[in-house]
């Protein structure tokens, strides 16, 4: 058989996988690795995240782009986290060959509709509609200067999303992202692809825990408001400690914490902190205010947590419904937390998962089913 190799090219440099978007890159490439694709990986790099060796372990070659921010990349008509990610370079190496490109998230989108690339098969990996994304931290963020920003990308982003109609194929973490992509792009061919993970195996402990956790990057504004909603309008009154653990937490979060009296703000644990918080809770709460994408910390929480409380919007299409308990608002939520502290976590509970994730989140599943759609075996 011939060789498959695959051009990735990559928003960030997807180690280490420390945040929702890298996670999907890192472990697609290293399952793909593992099952014969040879990889060719551009990467845009950031201040902070360096250059890794790690990468070359999975990799063919593994190519690095400064991204240019700037005042040029932001008076671009493309919205400015697609203008600052383009590279003569990249689109040099793009071209040395015939191979499929697979481009990471509508960030990485800047030469999907190059001419120099109109006959090779490419690929769109959909992990957010991105201008209700930016819509949404329009409407949560406090900072007027940010919600500008924010307001505009939205509207850049929803121009510039026409561009995804020279994709060959749409790969989307959740169902009812399919559904949008679909209905706007009646001709490209869509298809469901659950976000690829660092999870193996069900890892939960049973019986009881002594307090509730939410975990999330606090530095991000959506985040920033679901935090706030638990201390103030969920936990306000529960005789239960809340927990909030996660990245750079703005300064008003951790004066709210303080007053409450019932909850304890943990600042950027790292990965074995972050891991023994979430299995040793009894209950991991999360809320979110955006339906878009899929949530890699609900399917980190499930594969590791006790049980774990939602609200509809945190599984917006991923078919993870049974194995959560949902509340809507803060009086529901209420209710189902002091329920579920008067209950133990089972090993029945821990069997029902590990059916439904190895079902549909087998990362080497969805790595075969990947290959063959790029490599056209079906």
């Amino acid at each position: 058989m011939p060789e498959n190799h695959l051009h990735i090219v990559s928003f960030d440099v997807p180690y280490p996988p420390n945040y929702g978007g890298v996670i999907d890159v890192f472990y697609k490439i290293k399952t793909l690795n593992k099952q014969g694709v040879r990889i060719h990986l551009h990467c845009i790099e950031y201040p902070g995240r360096t250059r890794s060796d790690e990468l070359d372990k999975y990799c063919e070659e593994v190519h690095y782009y400064n991204r240019k921010t700037g005042i040029l990349s932001a008076l671009s008509i493309k919205p400015y986290i697609v203008s600052s990610r383009r590279s003569k370079e990249m689109i040099t190496n793009l071209i040395k060959d015939d191979y499929p490109i697979l481009f990471e998230g509508l960030h990485s989108c800047y030469y999907i509709a190059d001419k120099r690339l109109k006959k090779r098969k490419k690929i769109y990996r959909e992990s957010n509609i991105e201008h209700r994304y930016y819509y949404n931290l329009f409407k949560v963020d406090r900072n007027i200067r940010h919600k500008f920003y924010f307001l505009f990308a939205s509207i850049k982003l929803r121009l510039y999303q026409q561009v995804l109609k020279h994709a060959s194929l749409m790969l989307v973490v959740s169902q009812k992202d399919a559904i949008y992509l679909k209905k706007h792009f009646k001709t490209n061919k869509v298809f469901y692809l659950p976000s690829f993970h660092s999870n193996k195996t069900v890892n939960t402990l049973i019986n009881k825990g002594n307090y509730a956790l939410y975990h999330g990057n606090i530095e991000v504004p959506e985040n920033a408001r679901a935090a706030e909603f638990l201390i103030n309008e969920v936990f306000n009154d529960l005789d239960i400690p809340l927990v909030i653990a996660g990245m750079n937490p703005p300064e008003y979060i951790k004066k709210q914490a303080e007053k409450s009296g019932n909850t304890e703000l943990v600042s950027n644990p790292d990965d074995k902190k972050m891991f023994d918080l979430i299995r040793n809770a009894h209950v991991n709460v999360l809320v979110t205010f955006q339906a878009t994408g899929l949530k890699l910390k609900l399917l980190n929480t499930l594969y590791n947590g006790r049980f774990c409380l939602v609200n509809k919007k945190m599984l917006n299409g991923t078919m993870l419904d049974d194995l959560c308990i949902i509340g809507n608002d803060a009086i529901e939520l209420k209710s189902k937390i002091k329920e579920l502290f008067r209950q133990e976590f089972t090993k029945q509970e821990i069997e029902r998962r590990k059916i439904t994730l190895q079902d549909m989140y087998s990362n080497e599943r969805n790595a075969q089913k990947l290959i063959d759609l790029t490599f056209q075996r079906q």
